[in-house]
């Protein structure tokens, strides 16, 4: 199979995939509510702005509250409407499914983060390359935990007057993420703690100058309340487009699971909290630098490498794998499955797997 041919029969799945969930997509949005298992999640958009020429910029603005009565969490999603202008794109404010401390981070908001994604897609155009994700307060605490868990979905994230909790920022290498805090937000040590992840950035990006790119904005005077300082976000954030296919990828599992991150993904029956890779792309080599991963996949496309020559894997200085590799449909159509993505469509696959790899998808001798 050719590179056209592959591009042809990519985008023919994924306009096959659209309209497959089309009907789930239109039924959202006509009635404002996002379902999944026994939760459901109401939502506020607005567009703003004219369409630029490769879609909108999305942003989902996440309210504060958190362990509150449900007028408490109404209130703070009313506010969140009206922190900032946008100049141009599609603005959702979803009402969190929960009223518990920490509602925006836990194990169900992943799947509605990812359903209002592939959504604003279908139904408003965005460009899956322009998703932007932000809040405040509790919606900051679910920044802190999302953004790295989920990097792979945005162009940047922005948390204002979180709390970290247990977030791990080494998933962050491909995510610009900025932190406003206010100097008197002494309540569960904010600010504080701001200021210690911030240096954790720091140093990550002291380690590696090509990734975890960050702002810290420091507000001495302020409390809780930013009283707007934080606006700024917006216009930084704009500025950035998604790294779809970054030329190193640091993925460490959290306590929520994924199957997937960047062009790695890894089968959840196998995964456990902490498995960790680190793997590198430079022309048609691929380096695995560390991997604590049982069965890694390896996904690749023609904006990864060039198929038409061999590709080499390495680990450890030795060669796992060199040959070339065969374009697949059935790899296509898993990826456009498994990430429901416009971008993030892959044509073949190598699976490693006690330190030896292997096409998953050869090409049948005749």
């Amino acid at each position: 199979m050719s590179r056209t041919e592959a591009d042809r029969l990519a985008m023919q799945q994924w306009n096959t995939e659209k309209q497959k969930l089309m009907t789930a997509a239109r039924k959202v949005w006509n009635e404002g509510v996002i379902k999944f298992q026994q939760y459901q999640m109401a939502i506020a958009y607005k567009v703003f702005g004219t369409k630029p020429v490769g879609g909108r910029s999305l942003y989902i603005s996440l309210h504060g509250g958190g362990n509150a009565p449900v007028a408490v969490n109404d209130q703070q999603w009313e506010n969140q409407r009206t922190l900032y202008n946008i100049k141009e794109g599609l603005v959702i404010v979803p009402r969190a499914p929960t009223n518990t401390w920490n509602l925006w981070h836990e194990d169900h908001i992943d799947n509605f983060i990812d359903s209002l994604i592939r959504y604003s897609v279908i139904m408003e155009d965005v460009n899956p390359d322009k998703v932007y994700i932000l809040g405040y307060s509790a919606g900051g605490d679910g920044v802190f935990q999302l953004a790295p868990r989920m990097a792979d979905r945005f162009a940047a994230a922005s948390m204002m007057a979180g709390h970290p909790g247990d977030a791990d920022m080494r998933n962050l290498r491909n995510l610009p993420f900025s932190i406003f805090i206010g100097g008197l937000d002494s309540a569960y040590n904010r600010n504080k703690l701001a200021i210690k992840y911030n240096r954790k950035l720091d140093s990550l990006h002291n380690l590696d100058a090509k990734g975890y790119d960050h702002e810290f904005h420091l507000y001495p005077d302020k409390p809780h309340w930013l009283d707007h300082q934080d606006t700024i976000a917006i216009p930084w954030m704009a500025d950035y487009k998604r790294n779809t296919f970054p030329d190193k990828v640091v993925w460490v599992q959290d306590n929520r699971l994924q199957h997937r991150f960047y062009w790695l993904s890894a089968p959840l029956v196998s995964s456990k909290v902490g498995d960790a890779a680190e793997v590198s792309r430079k022309g048609n080599q691929i380096t695995i630098l560390h991997n604590t991963f049982k069965v890694l996949e390896i996904n690749l496309n023609d904006d990864l490498v060039n198929l038409d020559q061999p590709v080499t894997v390495i680990a450890n200085g030795k060669v796992l794998f060199h040959k070339k590799v065969n374009r697949s449909f059935k790899a296509i159509e898993r990826a456009v499955k498994e990430y429901q993505d416009p971008r993030f469509i892959f044509t073949t696959e190598l699976l490693l797997s006690n330190n030896k790899v292997s096409e998953v998808y050869p090409l049948k001798s005749k």
